[in-house]
């Protein structure tokens, strides 16, 4: 099915907010996406490989492979065995990258909500969230 009109801009007009509210996360972070992303999943997910994680984030293996050598350099992930498959390494947040992501998503976090609470009406604020598993549903889309 062709999109119509109005759903084409719809979409054209989402990909550049939300490609803005990126960038301003990005602005919040207190390190680059890439490594924030990896220690995001390893925190929501448990120790994972690198190719698993590469996969998961729809990037390269070399690329991720980078990102993890960057964190492994900032004591930020671990190498372990992996206990099931002696072949391969696990990677895991260690508790300074924990602390770190913590830090970060209070940071993040509390500027994106301040400007929720500041900048949107409470009805508004309602419709945002009722956007948010829509949005997740189709962030997750097959096509």
């Amino acid at each position: 099915m062709a999109p119509t009109l109005d759903v084409a801009r719809s979409a054209s007009e989402l990909r550049v907010v939300l490609g803005q509210l990126m960038r301003r996360l990005r602005a919040e972070h207190g390190f680059p996406i890439s490594q924030g992303a990896v220690l995001g999943r390893l925190d929501r997910e448990g120790p994972s490989t690198t190719s698993a994680l590469a996969a998961r984030e729809r990037v390269r293996p070399q690329s991720m492979a980078h990102t993890v050598g960057e964190l492994l350099a900032a004591g930020l992930v671990a190498k372990r065995p992996d206990p099931l498959d002696r072949r391969q390494v696990l990677l895991e947040l260690t508790e300074q990258g924990a602390t770190a992501l913590a830090e970060d998503r209070r940071h993040r976090e509390g500027w994106l909500a301040r400007a929720i609470a500041e900048e949107l009406t409470a009805d508004e604020r309602d419709v945002l969230a009722q956007a948010i598993p829509l949005l997740r549903r189709v962030t997750q889309s097959k096509v």
